[in-house]
């Protein structure tokens, strides 16, 4: 339980953490831009990260959703609920083509190779990988988000342990940071509701894919944990280099080319493969969103929205962030507001249905276990909890008898 709780948890933050934020080309703007003020604004960001993060994963395995439609149609009212699904398929298509420009961007920057040609090795990647089944889809999304994260605190200590820093200096320059927002405060907020929207469509998928509760909550608290975390570390990294940061598309990998070019290297490329985990999520949840779960459709929509995707591409990475986040913020506000009243909501259910579940995994561990016996009376009981679940019943039983059947073939190995 505990090794699926990370995956799912590094898997939410691979969603969230895309070309904006592993480059720091979405901080600076945001939170770099207000020197100080900044940095306190993302200690705020990061509680909001660590609710809402239990919040996505929970009510996505609650209603053990394919897609965002689904959570979305049972949480809010059919008006609200169709802008909001407008609102998330303009935004996963948007943010999608930004981070296959910021794979360009990255390539160009570290290696010399043109935008286009970088941009290009994404879109066919995100094709590529849609074609593996999800269990592997899921792994790739969480591998590379540990290693950002010790590269994030190297590039940390690189900076603070044996520098002294001239605070007013520093300021001064940040201060010279354009940024397309009025204060810390409002930026805090839709610089959030853009992750959200970013992730969000994703997410419910991931947490659909949970059949515990526990463990989507516990994953979803944790991913926003570590996304907080990396939010503010990497924060305070960029002020105390500002200076040096407001030269490059990517200001992360410009620090790193400080340290030592093997490094940089290795950061490019860790780059690269985060841009990829959001692009990847974005045009797959587009097309899981289309296509209704048929295959014959998914493919074609999730193909032809890639291409389509890497021709706006061309737009440019830094200038698409300053011009498109902030409007996918703004309409992210709506879906924050729906998603904390379809929690206080459906609170009581969750609790509900999680002990249902929970139950039924103790019964239909009987089956399995040699020392227990499975009897009629537990067969009764696991049919009527069945019908109890907010999940259609045939579906609610296969999928928690092939989980614990799964964990007891893997005991045995």
């Amino acid at each position: 339980m505990l090794k699926q709780i990370f995956k799912i948890a590094l898997a939410y933050v691979g969603v969230i953490i895309g070309a904006g934020l592993s480059s720091g080309q979405d901080l600076m703007q945001y939170f770099v831009s207000f020197g100080k003020w900044g940095i306190l604004g993302t200690v705020f960001l990061g509680i909001l990260s660590v609710i809402f993060g239990k919040i996505i994963i929970t009510l996505g395995s609650y209603f053990r959703s394919n897609d965002h439609f689904e959570v979305l149609s049972q949480i809010s009212k059919p008006i609200t609920n169709k802008i909001l699904d407008i609102s998330l398929i303009v935004s996963c298509f948007v943010i999608g083509f930004v981070m296959i420009a910021g794979a360009g961007s990255n390539l160009n920057q570290q290696f010399g190779l043109p935008s286009w040609l970088g941009a290009l090795i994404c879109a066919v990647l995100v094709i590529v990988v849609s074609f593996l089944d999800f269990e592997r889809i899921t792994n790739v999304l969480g591998i590379f988000t540990p290693l950002v994260f010790i590269m994030i605190m190297v590039m940390a200590v690189f900076t603070f342990a044996s520098r002294r820093f001239d605070f007013e200096e520093l300021e001064a320059v940040a201060n010279t940071i354009a940024t397309p927002m009025p204060n810390i405060w409002f930026s805090v907020l839709n610089y959030f509701s853009l992750c959200v929207m970013t992730g969000v469509s994703m997410a419910f998928v991931l947490g659909g894919s949970i059949i515990r509760i526990s463990v989507a909550e516990k994953g979803g608290t944790l991913g926003g944990l570590i996304i907080s975390i990396i939010i503010t570390i990497t924060t305070c990294t960029l002020y105390a280099n500002v200076k040096l940061a407001t030269t490059a598309d990517i200001p992360m990998l410009a620090i790193a080319k400080q340290i030592h070019p093997v490094f940089s290297l290795v950061y490019a490329l860790i780059i690269f493969g985060l841009i990829f985990n959001t692009a990847f999520s974005l045009f797959y949840a587009l097309a899981k969103r289309f296509s209704s779960n048929q295959s014959k459709r998914f493919y074609p929509i999730l193909i032809g929205t890639v291409v389509l995707g890497y021709a706006l591409s061309f737009m440019g990475f830094k200038k698409l962030v300053s011009v498109m986040y902030p409007i996918l913020g703004y309409i992210g506000f709506m879906m924050l507001i729906i998603l904390a009243i379809g929690w206080l909501k459906e609170k009581s259910n969750v609790r509900d249905e999680k002990s249902i579940r929970r139950k039924m995994i103790r019964l239909i561990t009987k089956k399995y276990n040699d020392d227990q016996e499975y009897t009629k009376v537990d067969k009764a009981k696991f049919q009527k909890l069945g019908e109890d679940s907010i999940v259609d019943t045939q579906s609610i039983k296969s999928d928690i008898n092939d989980l614990v059947k799964e964990q007891f073939e893997g005991n045995d190995k």
